[in-house]
């Protein structure tokens, strides 16, 4: 081959490649374009612009007579974009810095003006797009803000970029904290109803594209988000935030009293099992308690004598005993175990049933239950569980602690001795509002129903869903055992051992003291003696409306039940039945004294007879004029005809300020008053002759 051939031959094979390589690069480039090029195209999308998540505002949680208990309210984050181009004009921006700069300085009071002055200028030297001026302001501050010198410009265009997020708060504090609870994203489920209805409360985020600028910073592609978001649902709860306010009180009062380490307070309604409070309070320094675990529905333990009234329904109800049963009190051997049941507060002698009861013996529950069921004990802890006692109640929010009640059957249990130890409330596990809904079912006639904490969800103020308590039982004892329980359960308090504290001479309260000694963790009884006084019943006792059960544990000085979670109860449910006149019966039933009725002021008819009718006052004849005197009588109240007639001086006498002074102004009358009270004297007398701007001086006593 020749040279020329050769050098033909190479310039081929060289051009041949290099047109192979642009064939590859353009096979590679349609590659990327049409077949990769969705892939790659969102790929440099989402290095500049990303879509955001925008938080949706929580439904609010209100109380059962519509206070608000929980709402979001939102808070802003503000960034200032220091070349934006309302501030390009380098003169204005140097004329309005330092006024804006003391403005922010007095205001939010971080820094001085000198160094919001260099942090500004020093941002706008360095063309920053995104300079962070505050976080969690409020909306009336964002207001006020937003007037500031430099912030809105003469063109009315803004440099400030305002990120909107949610606060939730709770506009009474701690009342009721614990129940309203809160969403916690390390906490399956929540806590309280913020937890147990977040599906609702959340509502549904929306979406927002963003894209980056200069800092690393985002700010919205469009004013408006490209998805919406949807606000959460409202939850109506059956939390009265007075009866809630009362019961925190008293038992606050009552646990630093006492120097006890936590205890909480239940109220419930009979009828429809809607929780009206919950109180939980824990010691966390001397004198000072918080709110930081519901004990009302997972502080399980011993209940100890509030069980009695199960251990009694059962004796009753198989008819082992009767109410004029007797029974011995003081110490009761338990036969087979060197275990011997004694009366704290000693033998009361050889009583009725009725009266150990109330006299809260435990050696004489325990020898009538181990007597009774001995041969068949499981026939007494089947009653426990057809009266549901062993099962969650499923409520509303989550936490229940799970209940413990023993029968034969289980590993633990002692032929000789666990079935008289259960007799008084010991050897299971029981949550103070386990037992309050136990005794509501005696106040509802033998209904047992489940609590329920929320009996509402609204969506823009129409009901989206409600709720009813959940019937555990239709009827947990025969009427006839029911009626032996209510009377003595009203012994207790009139005659037994909540007589000293709980009886209130205006109103029947029945219920049942406790008083158990508790275990110290692991270490059991032996290690500290802890006690847990309660008292629970329901009120009034004659057609019941509200139950309540008052637990305190370990008190320091005395721990009976009476004594220490007696006065709580008492204080509540006195205030709760202050406050409901529903609860009075005929008005006519209540009078005490003298009942004649009262002296009657002269001056409206209309409304001083809507008054009296109210009262069940009678009138001996009716007024015709808008204004009259009263003649009392024995018989009733009359009334005097007082029609102004014009130019002529009203008669005033025995009228109150406002209309004495309502009839002489008409009159034209100029007026003097001395002394305070109903009128007794009036300068002109009644019927003479006045003209307009007279002066007449009336004295009230």
């Amino acid at each position: 081959m020749n040279i020329r051939a050769n050098i033909l031959l190479r310039v081929y094979l060289a051009f041949g490649l290099i047109v192979l390589f642009a064939l590859a690069v353009l096979l590679r480039l349609g590659d990327i374009q049409y077949v990769q090029g969705h892939k790659w195209r969102a790929k440099a999308d989402s290095l500049s612009i990303r879509e955001f998540t925008i938080e949706a505002a929580r439904g609010n949680i209100y109380s059962n007579d519509g206070s608000l208990l929980a709402t979001s309210v939102p808070e802003y984050e503000l960034r200032m974009d220091m070349v934006a181009g309302s501030i390009q004009d380098n003169e204005f921006f140097n004329s309005k810095v330092d006024s804006l700069a003391m403005k922010l300085s007095q205001f939010f009071g971080d820094k001085s003006a000198k160094d919001y002055s260099r942090l500004l200028r020093k941002a706008r030297q360095d063309s920053v797009h995104s300079l962070l001026l505050k976080r969690k302001v409020s909306y009336q501050d964002l207001k006020e803000i937003k007037t500031f010198p430099l912030i809105k410009t003469k063109n009315g265009l803004s440099c400030l970029t305002v990120t909107q997020r949610n606060k939730r708060i709770l506009p009474f504090k701690d009342l009721a904290a614990r129940t309203i609870g809160y969403k916690n994203e390390n906490v399956k489920n929540g806590v309280g109803l913020e937890g147990a209805y977040g599906n609702y409360i959340n509502g549904e985020s929306g979406k927002q594209l963003m894209q980056r600028i200069s800092g690393g910073v985002y700010e919205p592609v469009n004013s408006d988000a490209e998805v919406a978001p949807k606000e959460g649902a409202d939850i109506i709860s059956t939390i009265d935030i007075n009866i809630q306010d009362l019961a925190q009180n008293a038992l606050k009062k009552q646990l630093i009293k006492s120097d006890a380490h936590h205890g909480a307070v239940i109220v419930m309604e009979v009828a429809t099992g809607e929780i009206r409070a919950v109180a939980n309070y824990t010691k966390v320094g001397e004198g000072e308690y918080k709110e930081q675990f519901n004990y009302a529905i997972a502080g399980n333990q011993d209940p100890g004598s509030t069980f009695k009234l199960a251990s009694y329904m059962a004796l009753l109800e198989d008819k082992y005993v009767d109410t004029n049963t007797m029974v011995g009190t003081g110490s009761y051997q338990v036969p087979g175990n060197k275990k011997i049941v004694v009366d704290s507060h000693g033998s009361i002698g050889t009583v009725t049933v009725k009266k150990a009861f109330e006299q809260s013996s435990n050696a004489a529950v325990a020898e009538l239950v181990n007597r009774a069921y001995k041969e068949d004990q499981a026939k007494f802890t089947d009653h426990l569980y057809n009266w549901h006692l062993n099962e969650f109640m499923k409520l509303q929010i989550p936490g229940e602690a799970r209940p413990v009640v023993k029968n034969p059957k289980n590993k633990s249990w002692n032929k000789n001795l666990t079935l008289p130890q259960m007799a008084y409330g010991y050897e299971m596990q029981l949550t103070p509002l386990k037992m309050l809904s136990f005794y509501n079912a005696v106040a509802n006639n033998g209904k047992y129903i489940a609590p329920i904490f929320v009996k509402e969800i609204r969506r823009l103020g129409n009901p989206i869903e409600q709720f009813k308590a959940r019937v555990i039982n239709e009827k947990i004892c025969s009427d006839v055992t029911l009626t032996k329980i209510k009377s003595m359960l009203e012994g207790v308090v009139t005659e037994g051992s909540g007589k000293q504290v709980v009886y209130n001479p205006l109103y029947k309260i029945a219920g049942k003291t406790g008083t158990a000694q508790v275990a110290d963790g692991n270490l059991g009884y032996k290690a500290k003696k802890q006690y847990q006084a309660s008292f629970v019943g329901y009120f009034p006792a004659e057609n019941p409306k509200y139950s309540m059960i008052v637990v305190i544990n370990d008190p320091k000085g005395a721990y009976y039940g009476a004594l220490v979670s007696g006065p709580v109860f008492r204080e509540v449910a006195d205030r709760i039945y202050a406050g409901d006149v529903q609860m009075f019966g005929s008005v006519k039933d209540r009078m005490v004294g003298n009942t004649t009725p009262p002296e009657a002021k002269a001056g409206q008819s209309k409304a001083t007879k809507k008054v009296y009718n109210a009262f069940g006052i009678k009138t001996l004849y009716a007024a015709k004029s808008d204004y009259f005197n009263t003649v009392d009588t024995s018989n009733g109240i009359a009334y005097q005809e007082a029609e102004p007639v014009k130019g002529v001086m009203p008669n005033v006498k025995g009228m109150g300020l406002k209309d004495a002074m309502y009839l002489l102004g008409n009159a034209g009358l100029k007026t003097r008053v001395r002394g305070s009270g109903k009128v007794t004297a009036q300068s002109i007398e009644p019927g003479s002759k006045i003209g307009k701007g007279l002066m007449v001086q009336i004295e009230l006593q």
